[in-house]
């Protein structure tokens, strides 16, 4: 069974980890641990297990960690094995006013997943499993806890084989209830769907012990509000998910590449665009810009669009027809070496550069943004430029990684190095690079996020992301968890606990 893997070692002894985050923190009775564990839930308070518990992929993070440092661990972790103990934990923390934190993998890099205000940290990763598979209808029944290559595997021995069709760069670290927490999307998704693409139903806990379940039982019900969608990308805010009914595809027969390098970032961008626009749904479909094309694939002056796609056969003819169509020479493209399909993806997932970066000096993150296609090349351009113009930044570049009838996702990267050692200078720098990401973004009026969520390094953003939908929001979060004790200090929410650093 897979199990979270941290990003990088904590260069402190586990009694020696401090935490960085400096939130007022809640302690937690000693009585409600005996009444948690009476039940048989673990119920973990040993330093090594709180400090891990303490962060996620957050970057920022990584160089805490290289300092002895955490975000922010809890008083004790609790980790259920069934729906039943999860709404016990929640009964008794909501009567006793202390806050829970749902964690699993831990893979989030936002830090999401981060016990802002101390408490409980209720570690999923225990509720693990195929529950059920309906071969007839293609649904699958499946534990929030189940790591991404444990549904992968369980789905593939099931009678010809089966497939979520989901693979996100962190698939070896992430699970299904974090998935859908954050709105997640896999390298995969202009022909799956996202995350939310996917979820039929949902089993949830809500703070004050209650188990929910929502729709599921036939498809495009209309009952309602969709509470399942409701749900999904909460982050943990309105209720723990703890199982989750999902569509899923036959494995596909036949496979399909393309590698073709543009003139410019843009024309690559009008080629995706018109590739959708005529119905054609690759699988992968990601443009690099020059930089990046330089960086990760040798392919220095061009702007490399890697295709790919999985289906029947003739669907994969097709879509490839499309592709081949309308990325000609009139369209500013050029065929390049198919191997450089399979180059992505043996390195798709490697984030092994990621922690030696920070642990060198060097400030490094990632930011995945989505706006419609016409908002697309202005956006790239200005983000550019904007990260390009904040003092010490050594490079910023995009790719374009998920692509839609009506958009696609930019996913930026930047870094920059100060004065050695400034921890002052790294944080500063690491939120004035953000800033300046999202301000462009909101001026174009795109999205914040794609697929990443919001987590505690978003959350300062979300009151002018949603707009008036905002108070909305909090009339939700009042309703559903009146107390706040589900995963306080994020998205900007007002808390019991007090206020969010960093935030």
């Amino acid at each position: 069974m897979t199990e979270p893997t941290p990003v990088t070692p904590i260069d402190a002894p586990a009694g020696s980890v401090h935490d960085r985050l400096g939130a007022a923190t809640v302690s937690v009775p000693p009585e409600l641990l005996d009444r948690i564990a009476s039940t048989g839930t673990a119920v973990l308070t040993d330093d090594n297990t709180r400090a891990e518990a303490g962060r996620d992929w957050w970057p920022l993070a990584i160089g805490w960690a290289a300092e002895g440092g955490v975000p922010q661990r809890p008083a004790a972790v609790v980790r259920p094995t069934s729906t039943e103990q999860v709404s016990g934990v929640l009964a008794a923390s909501n009567e006793a006013r202390v806050p829970v934190t749902a964690a699993a993998g831990r893979s989030g890099v936002c830090g999401g997943s981060v016990p802002v205000h101390g408490g409980i940290a209720l570690d999923m990763t225990a509720m693990t499993g195929l529950i059920d598979v309906d071969e007839t209808s293609l649904t699958a029944d499946v534990r929030a806890g189940t790591f991404g290559p444990d549904l992968e595997v369980a789905l593939g021995a099931v009678g010809d084989g089966y497939t979520l069709g989901h693979w996100p760069q962190s698939m070896d670290l992430s699970t299904v209830g974090g998935w859908l927490a954050c709105r997640g999307a896999g390298q995969y998704s202009t022909r799956y769907g996202k995350i939310e693409d996917m979820v039929l139903g949902l089993e949830v806990v809500l703070a004050d012990g209650r188990v929910v379940r929502t729709e599921g039982r036939a498809p495009r019900a209309a009952t309602g509000p969709n509470l399942t969608q409701l749900f999904v990308g909460s982050e943990g805010t309105l209720g723990v998910i703890t199982e989750a009914r999902l569509r899923i595809h036959p494995l596909p027969k036949a496979q399909g590449r393309r590698a073709l390098g543009f003139t410019t970032f843009v024309a690559g961008l009008e080629a995706c665009r018109r590739i959708l626009r005529r119905g054609a749904t690759p699988a992968v479909l990601r443009l690099y810009d020059q930089a990046e094309s330089a960086r990760n694939f040798e392919q220095p002056d061009t702007n490399l669009l890697i295709v790919l796609d999985e289906a029947d056969p003739n669907i994969v003819a097709s879509t490839l027809a499309v592709v081949d169509d309308e990325c000609s020479s009139e369209a500013g493209a050029h065929p390049l070496d198919d191997d450089l399909v399979q180059r992505w993806l043996e390195h798709r997932n490697d984030v092994s550069a990621l922690a030696p970066l920070w642990r060198g000096g060097i400030v490094v993150d990632t930011v995945e943004v989505s706006g419609p296609w016409a908002a697309l090349p202005g956006l790239f351009e200005d983000v550019v430029d904007a990260l390009t113009a904040i003092d010490g930044t050594l490079a910023a570049s995009a790719h374009q990684s998920h692509a839609y009838t009506d958009g696609a996702c930019l996913y930026f990267t930047f870094a920059g190095r100060g004065p050695d050692g400034d921890a002052e200078w790294r944080e500063r720098y690491y939120r004035d690079a953000w800033d300046a990401v999202t301000d462009v973004t909101l001026a174009h009026h795109a999205a914040i996020s794609h697929h990443h969520g919001i987590g505690l390094n978003r959350s300062r953003f979300l009151p002018r992301a949603l707009g008036s939908g905002f108070e909305v929001l909090g009339g939700l979060k009042a309703t559903f968890d009146p107390h706040g004790i589900l995963n306080p200090g994020k998205f900007g929410l007002a808390s019991p606990f007090g206020p969010a650093p960093w935030a």
